[in-house]
C-alpha cells in the first residue's frame, strides 16, 4: 500500500514522501480500514515541525482521522463489521491507504456522509465533546470563551455551546471568520489581530467574569485568560499552538508564559485548570473516547453538529493542505483523499 512518511522535521514540502509499504495486520480488538481519506490537525503541523512529542520516531506515518471501508475485524470487534463505511480515529498512521484502530476508536456513518464531515468527527469533535460535556458539564447561560473558536475544534465548541444556551466570547483572527461565528450564533466575536481578547471581555462584561475557556493556544494566552475566570471558573487547555514555528527560545518563553500556580489559588476561589490531551484518553480510556465518538454520531444524526469543511485536497497536494492548516486562514476541517 502506499503511505505517506514524514522522513525529516521542516517545511511540508521538504517533509514527506510517499513510499510503499506493507498493509498493517491487526489484534483481536482491532479493525483493519480501507482509507478514502483523512483529516489533518494542528497536531499534525507541530509534530512536522519537530514539536510534538507524541510523534513516534521518524521515519513515521502522522494521521489521527481517516474514513473508510472496514475489510477486516479481530475476533473481539462487536460494534462494526466487514463493509461498514466508518470514521475512526487512529495513534497515528492514518496518512496511508490502510489503517489500523482499535474497534472503541471508529463509529459506523452513512455512505452518502461527506468525506470532509466525516473527518471532523473523531479528533476535532470527540475533543470537544470530551472537553465540553465530560470535562467541563456546562449549563445555560454560563459565560464561555472558546479560542481558535473557527478551527475544527472551536467550531464544534461552538455548536455545543450554542445548543446549551451559554452566552460565547469567540475568539479567531479575520473579519470573515468574525462574520462566521455571528451566523453559528456567537454574541461576543473578538478578532484577535484587532484587539486583545482580555481587555474585550472586560469591556464587555464589566464587574463580571467568565465560567469557563477553552484554549488551544496556551502560552501566555492562558495567564490572561485565567485572570478571567470567576469563582467556581474553569479554564481548559487542549493545546499549545502558541509553540508553533519558534524557536528553542520562544519554546522556552511560551512555556513560562503559561505562567506559575499553586494548588491554593485554586482552592480559594474554587477554579481549575484542566488539562486535554486525546491520545492519552484514547490510550488509556478507550470506552470514554467510545462515548464521545458515540455523543458526536448521535448529535450530528440530530442536527446539533454539523461539522463545516474548510477544504478537500487530494493526495498530490498535501503540501498545500498542510500549509493552508498552518497559515491559519482554514475555517473548519481541512481532509485529504486519496481519490
Amino acid at each position: 500500500m502506499k503511505a505517506v512518511v514524514l522522513t525529516k522535521f521542516g517545511k511540508a514540502e521538504e517533509a514527506f514522501e510517499i513510499r510503499e509499504i506493507d498493509i498493517p495486520t491487526i489484534k483481536s480488538n482491532e479493525v483493519l480500514i480501507k482509507v478514502e481519506g483523512f483529516g489533518l490537525n494542528f497536531a499534525d503541523i507541530m509534530a512536522r515541525q519537530g514539536n510534538y512529542q507524541d510523534c513516534p520516531p521518524l521515519p513515521a506515518i502522522l494521521g489521527y482521522d481517516v474514513v473508510g471501508e472496514v475489510v477486516e475485524t479481530g475476533k473481539d470487534v462487536g460494534n462494526v463489521k466487514k463493509g461498514d463505511r466508518v470514521t475512526a480515529m487512529t495513534r497515528f498512521g492514518g496518512y496511508a491507504e490502510y489503517a489500523v484502530t482499535d474497534y472503541r476508536a471508529c463509529a459506523k456513518i452513512a455512505n452518502d456522509y461527506p468525506l470532509g464531515k466525516a473527518t471532523a468527527l473523531t479528533t476535532q469533535y470527540c475533543t470537544a465533546d470530551y472537553c465540553f460535556n465530560q470535562m467541563m458539564n456546562l449549563f445555560e447561560g454560563d459565560k464561555v470563551l472558546i479560542h481558535a473558536a473557527a478551527g475544527g475544534v472551536g467550531t464544534a465548541l461552538v455548536q455545543m455551546a450554542v445548543d446549551r444556551g451559554c452566552e460565547i466570547f469567540a475568539t479567531a483572527g479575520s473579519e470573515e471568520k468574525m462574520e462566521y461565528l455571528k451566523n453559528m450564533g456567537v454574541q461576543h466575536p473578538i478578532n484577535y489581530r484587532k484587539n486583545d481578547f482580555d481587555i474585550e471581555v472586560t469591556k464587555i462584561l464589566g464587574n463580571e467574569k467568565l465560567d469557563a475557556i477553552f484554549d488551544p493556544i496556551g502560552g501566555s494566552n492562558a495567564k490572561k485568560g485565567y485572570k478571567l475566570l470567576a469563582s467556581g471558573g474553569r479554564i481548559l487547555l487542549f493545546g499549545a499552538s502558541s509553540m508553533t514555528g519558534t524557536s528553542i527560545f520562544g519554546k522556552i518563553g511560551v512555556g513560562l508564559g503559561f505562567g506559575f500556580y499553586h494548588p491554593v489559588q485554586f482552592m480559594l476561589k474554587s477554579q481549575a485548570m484542566i488539562g486535554v490531551n486525546m491520545l492519552r484518553i484514547a490510550d488509556d480510556r478507550p470506552l470514554t473516547l467510545k462515548r464521545s465518538l458515540d455523543n458526536v454520531v448521535r448529535d450530528v444524526e440530530k442536527g446539533i453538529l454539523n461539522p463545516t469543511v474548510a477544504k478537500v485536497f487530494s493526495i498530490n497536494q498535501l503540501t498545500e493542505a498542510h500549509n493552508y492548516l498552518e497559515s491559519r486562514k482554514s475555517i473548519g476541517k481541512v481532509s485529504v483523499s486519496w481519490n
